[in-house]
């Protein structure tokens, strides 16, 4: 497992690759590079709904700053996810509400190239992270 990719050098790679198909295996790549996730949290407490496959997620605060760990049963899936860390996790919850996520997904062309679940799941996960910092604040 490597480190994970600032956003924004996930998405100048992302903007970089020609084809669909090559992105697609970028974004599964990307999955390959999350830190795994603990078996025990593999539970319904941890399970993000909305998500078509099956989707955990766990964090901490360390101090003032949210670190956010995930995993999914999908390839695909846990791109998507990587890169809701990338744009959310090792910041404080004010930053966190300014993270544009809308616009981050469509930097990225997604819109058209994901289904509605998966979109859907994406933002459900993005939702789950958002009222985590509010309650923190």
């Amino acid at each position: 497992m490597g480190d994970l990719l600032p956003f924004s050098e996930i998405k100048d790679t992302f903007l970089f690759l020609e084809d669909w198909e090559a992105r697609y295996a970028f974004l599964i790549d990307l999955g390959r590079k999350l830190r795994p996730y603990p078996e025990e949290r593999r539970d319904d407490a941890h399970k993000v709904p909305g998500c078509t496959s099956q989707v955990w997620m766990a964090h901490s605060w360390q101090g003032d700053r949210l670190t956010i760990i995930t995993d999914s049963d999908a390839h695909l899936v846990k791109g998507l996810l990587a890169i809701l860390v990338a744009l959310y996790s090792g910041k404080t919850a004010d930053e966190i509400k300014a993270v544009p996520v809308e616009a981050a997904f469509a930097e990225l062309g997604l819109e058209g190239h994901l289904s509605p679940n998966r979109r859907n799941g994406f933002f459900a996960v993005a939702s789950r992270i958002e009222a985590l910092a509010a309650a923190h604040t």
